[in-house]
C-alpha cells in the first residue's frame, strides 16, 4: 500500500477501508498522519475555531451491580461509602456549576437495583422545573438496567426519560464495542449488539447521542477497528452521533489493573479516527486522561473540540488520576495551540468566542 496515495484519495473523499486503517496504524508516519487529520477537520469546517462546555458530572449513586473490573468509582451496597444522592445535594451542585457557567449536566452513575425508572423521572422533573440547562445524562447501560428493572422496553424506557427532561445521551458504557474484550473487562455489562440498539433507539425518537471508546486495556487494534466500523454504519443508519470522544485505560487502584497505553499511540489513533470517521463531524480530545499538553497537541490531530473544564470528575479520579482545568486555562490552552477558542453548548452551537 501506497501511503500518500491512500491519504490524498481519502482527503478527497473516498472512504477509508478497515484493512487501510490497520495499515496506516502500524505504518504511517505520526505526523503524516496529524496533517492529514487536521487537514480533514479544516475541509470539514473551514475555520480555526476549537470548543469546549462548560458542565459538571454529577454522580447520582455510586452502588453498581455491574462491577466491572476496570472501574475503581463502584461500591456494594453494604459499603460504608455507598450512596445515592439526596435532592438537597443535586441541587446545591447544580446551582454552583450555573454559578460557574454550566450549561449542561451529565448524570451519571452506578448500576443500582434500587433505583428503577421513577426515580430518574422525578430527579429530571425536578431538575427542568428549578433549572434551565440541558440533561445530557445516563449511558447505555444504565438505560437498559432501569428498564429491566423497571420490566419495561428499550423504547419506552427511552421516551419516559425523554418525556421527564433526558435531553440527550452520552457514549459512556462503549468500552470497546467487541464482546470478546468485553466478557474480560466487563462481563456484567450489555453487549455490543445491546449498546447499539440503544443508541439507534435513542436515535429514533428524536435524541442525540455522542460515540466513545476506552482504548488499552485488553483491546488490541482489531478490536478497535471493529468498534469504529460499528459506529461509522450505524451513524450511517441514523445520523444520531453528534461526537466521537475517545479516552484512555487508567490502570489504577481497580481489578483490572496493567499498563497504560502511550500518548503517541493515543494520537495516532485519534487522527485516523478523524479520517475513518468520515460521518461524524466532531472529534474530542481527551486531555482528562491524557493531560493538558496531549489534549492541546489533540488539536494538532484532527480534533475540533477539548470537552468540558469539567467541574467535577469522579470515575477517573477513583483510579488515581487527577487533572484540573478552569476557563481561563482552557482558553489559553486552545490558543496556544494556534486554535481561536469558543464555548459551546451540548448541540455544539458556539455560545461565545474569545
Amino acid at each position: 500500500m501506497d501511503i500518500a496515495n491512500i491519504l490524498e484519495e481519502i482527503l478527497a473523499g473516498r472512504r477509508m477501508s478497515n484493512e487501510e486503517f490497520a495499515y496506516l496504524y502500524q505504518h504511517a508516519d505520526l505526523l503524516t498522519l496529524g496533517q492529514a487529520a487536521n487537514q480533514a477537520r479544516v475541509k470539514r469546517f473551514q475555520n480555526n475555531i476549537a470548543t469546549f462546555i462548560i458542565d459538571r458530572n454529577i454522580n447520582y449513586t455510586n452502588v453498581c451491580a455491574c462491577q466491572c473490573k476496570f472501574c475503581a468509582f463502584y461500591r456494594h451496597e453494604t459499603d460504608a461509602d455507598a450512596y445515592i444522592i439526596d435532592k438537597n445535594t443535586l441541587f446545591a451542585k447544580i446551582e454552583e456549576a450555573k454559578e460557574l457557567g454550566a450549561s449542561q449536566l451529565m448524570i451519571q452513575g452506578g448500576l443500582n437495583p434500587n433505583l428503577k425508572i421513577d426515580f430518574f423521572e422525578d430527579m429530571f422533573r425536578s431538575i427542568k422545573e428549578r433549572y434551565a440547562i440541558t440533561i445530557h445524562s445516563l449511558t447505555a447501560p444504565e438505560v437498559v438496567y432501569i428498564a429491566e428493572i423497571s420490566n419495561l422496553d428499550i423504547k419506552e424506557t427511552l421516551l419516559r426519560l425523554q418525556n421527564a427532561g433526558l435531553d440527550s445521551l452520552p457514549g459512556g458504557g462503549a468500552e470497546v464495542l467487541h464482546d470478546e474484550v468485553r466478557k474480560h473487562i466487563s462481563p456484567r455489562k450489555i453487549s455490543t449488539r445491546q449498546w447499539l440498539q440503544v443508541m439507534r433507539t435513542a436515535h429514533e425518537i428524536g435524541m442525540k447521542s455522542t460515540a466513545t471508546m476506552m482504548m488499552g486495556s485488553i483491546d488490541q487494534l482489531e478490536h478497535r477497528i471493529f468498534h469504529l466500523d460499528k459506529i461509522r454504519s450505524l451513524q450511517d443508519e441514523t445520523g444520531g452521533f453528534r461526537a466521537f470522544i475517545m479516552w484512555t485505560y487508567q490502570p489504577g487502584n481497580n481489578e483490572l489493573m496493567g499498563k497504560k497505553i502511550s500518548s503517541l499511540a493515543y494520537l495516532r489513533f485519534l487522527a485516523l479516527s478523524r479520517l475513518y470517521l468520515d460521518n461524524i463531524e466532531h472529534i474530542q480530545g481527551s486531555w482528562v486522561t491524557q493531560g493538558k499538553q496531549i489534549g492541546q497537541l489533540s488539536l494538532l490531530f484532527g480534533g475540533d473540540d477539548l470537552g468540558s473544564i469539567m467541574i467535577e470528575e469522579n470515575v477517573v479520579r477513583s483510579a488515581g488520576l487527577v487533572y484540573k482545568m478552569n476557563r481561563e486555562e482552557m482558553i489559553d490552552l486552545i490558543r496556544a495551540a494556534g486554535r481561536k477558542p469558543a464555548l459551546r453548548d451540548t448541540t455544539y452551537r458556539i455560545l461565545e468566542e474569545y
